[in-house]
């Protein structure tokens, strides 16, 4: 049964900003299942307690405890993303005959929306709902000519607990001049605890990609078809550990030092999907994610290197979290081959991404999970 009197939804500040503006939290709880934290400071996810098959509540994603940690760093933990996740080569590229320059902040490529993108910005709360299904929306206006692109962009942020056990995320976006658009999110996730000291290694991830994108040195898709995910290390669709293959002598693993790269996911149909399952054989925990976009970036926690300090005063680092990132694929306004990121006037961007929890309770984690051969995909759960 649930109790009445624990608060749904707890509003406070969380920190203050350089130029004295106030950055919020809100904290929403479902007193059967997952409790969820957002900050206003990039519409970030800063904690998630997910109960594990003992029903112990714990911490998932890595960040910072306090404020002072995201203002120091950027590393994008639990951060929305844009106006472009993911890079765009050249910082660069040509919209109806017109080059657009973008601002360059890796390399000579533009790396999740420039020098100062959306994770960057402090967001407006527009309203909190402390109903039964509990909620914060978010709001953040990109005006023309930020970071290059063209356009001003009205973007909204709903983080939703749509279910005991399931957190929804729903992102949509309007220009006044054709541009492109493409948001995410970049929890780093860890199902043993963002405190426990394991790594995520051990951790049994299904993708549901038979393609992925093969990527150069600078991680921009190389100039080729999505390459087949089918006899290398990046065949996730019958479920494998994340640490079996990683080290295996695979070219794209050693540009990528591990996995950093877009899996080609089925045809977007505006409804979420199936993406990825990810489970931890310790906790018993169980991610399912389901999206409408059309790629997924796996990325294993490459360049974690253990300068960055973290929640409960851990140093993090390599493979000690795995990001899945829902989003258009990368280098997208460069490849007319790739779907299209492109928004006109008129039109509203949709990015919809449920992340759903479970516990495998029966048996090893590959026993509880299945196969793809043993479990078809599902359409959703959780709630």
């Amino acid at each position: 049964m649930s109790n009445p009197s624990v608060s749904r939804v707890v509003r406070s500040r969380f920190g203050v900003l350089p130029d004295g503006s106030d950055v919020e939290r809100v904290v929403l709880r479902h007193p059967e299942g997952l409790e969820a934290s957002i900050i206003t400071y990039g519409a970030s996810l800063q904690a998630l307690l997910v109960p594990d098959a003992a029903a112990q509540r714990d911490d998932i994603v890595l960040g910072h405890d306090a404020f002072e940690g995201y203002l120091a760093r950027r590393q994008f933990f639990g951060a929305t993303v844009g106006r472009y996740a993911n890079r765009i080569a050249g910082a660069r590229f040509t919209l109806d005959g017109a080059e657009v320059q973008l601002a360059a902040n890796n390399g000579a490529n533009a790396l999740h929306g420039g020098l100062e993108g959306f994770d960057r910005r402090n967001w407006r709360i527009a309203s909190v709902d402390g109903g039964e299904h509990p909620a914060v929306t978010l709001t953040y206006t990109s005006p023309d000519g930020e970071e290059g692109y063209p356009g001003k962009l009205d973007v909204e942020v709903t983080w939703r607990l749509s279910g005991p056990m399931e957190l929804l995320l729903d992102m949509t976006a309007r220009t006044d001049r054709p541009t492109v658009v493409n948001l995410t999110n970049h929890s780093f996730f860890n199902l043993s605890g963002a405190r426990s000291g394991r790594q995520i290694l051990d951790h049994h991830l299904i993708v549901a990609a038979d393609h992925f994108l093969a990527i150069d040195a600078g991680a921009i898709p190389l100039p080729q078809p999505p390459s087949e995910v089918a006899g290398t290390p990046f065949d996730f669709r019958e479920g494998l550990e994340v640490g079996a293959r990683i080290r295996d002598d695979h070219p794209q693993l050693r540009v990528g030092r591990g996995y950093d790269h877009n899996f080609c996911l089925a045809p977007a149909s505006g409804e979420p999907r199936f993406a990825a399952r990810l489970a931890e054989p310790t906790s018993g925990r169980v991610l399912e994610l389901f999206t409408n976009q059309p790629g997924l970036q796996v990325y294993s926690g490459n360049f974690l290197d253990g300068t960055t300090g973290g929640k409960g005063g851990r140093l993090y680092r390599q493979s000690d979290a795995i990001c899945l990132e829902p989003h258009a694929w990368p280098n997208t306004p460069n490849r007319p081959d790739f779907p299209t990121a492109r928004l006109d006037p008129g039109e509203v961007y949709r990015h919809t991404t449920s992340y759903c929890f479970t516990h495998a309770v029966h048996g090893p984690i590959q026993g509880a999970i299945g196969t793809q051969s043993e479990v078809e995909f599902p359409e959703r759960s959780g709630r």
